[in-house]
């Protein structure tokens, strides 16, 4: 990492997406931070139109300054699609300062819009790693898993009164089928056997000639007789 100079309110250190630029002390909104410097590259010259780099800031249509330079510490801030810092470009002194456009807190990474061409060509393809993003996604994942669990809820509930459903109609099936057998039984068989057996000695008894002997004598001969 180049060296820093204490008086200096930024320092390079670890970010999400490499390295950073970050803040030592506070800097006030509208502060001019740091210079974004290099080579100047004219783009009417074949040699200098063929360098390609991730750090190329454009000034104009001829006019880039290559800013791969280590020397370079603006080449450190990181972009933020809501930025805490702007590129204050003036193509006619062929000059580009980072300056503060709210209060910057110590601790706090420095970062900058790169444009949409930058975006489009390097940070699209692989997705961007800043805050705002990095929030919009964690958002839109915590978003598909209510999503998911709502789901799975609402499929629970189906599947618990498609249960219910089933249970209560094979237990009316059950029941209806019990009051069948009860009905089968009533008319195949007497409801009481005892009933059935008194009626049945009943008429053997007529048979056999027992009521008969009592309509022929008066009861009192047949004990005199006895």
């Amino acid at each position: 990492m180049p060296a820093i100079s204490p008086k200096k309110p930024y320092r390079v250190g670890r970010s999400r997406t490499g390295l950073g630029l970050f803040a030592t002390k506070p800097i006030k909104k509208g502060t001019k931070i740091v210079r974004y410097f290099g080579p100047l590259l004219d783009s009417r010259k074949k040699k200098d139109d063929a360098i390609e780099n991730k750090y190329l800031f454009e000034l104009n249509n001829r006019w880039t300054i290559d800013g791969s330079v280590r020397k370079n510490i603006a080449r450190y801030i990181n972009h933020a699609c809501k930025p805490n810092a702007e590129s204050d470009v003036n193509p006619r002194k062929r000059k580009v300062v980072i300056r503060a456009i709210k209060n910057i807190e110590p601790g706090e990474e420095i970062n900058y819009d790169y444009g949409t061409d930058y975006f489009k060509a390097y940070l699209k393809p692989i997705g961007c790693k800043c805050d705002a993003c990095e929030k919009k996604r964690k958002k839109q994942r915590a978003e598909a898993r209510a999503e998911r669990l709502r789901l799975k809820a609402r499929a629970e509930r189906k599947a618990l009164k498609k249960a219910e459903k089933e249970a209560a109609k094979a237990e009316k099936k059950l029941a209806k089928h019990k009051l069948n057998g009860k009905a089968k039984h009533a008319n195949g068989k007497p409801m009481n056997g005892h009933g059935g057996k008194a009626v049945a000695d009943t008429v053997t008894g007529a048979k056999s000639g027992i009521f008969a002997r009592a309509r022929g004598k008066p009861a009192q001969e047949s004990r005199a007789s006895a």
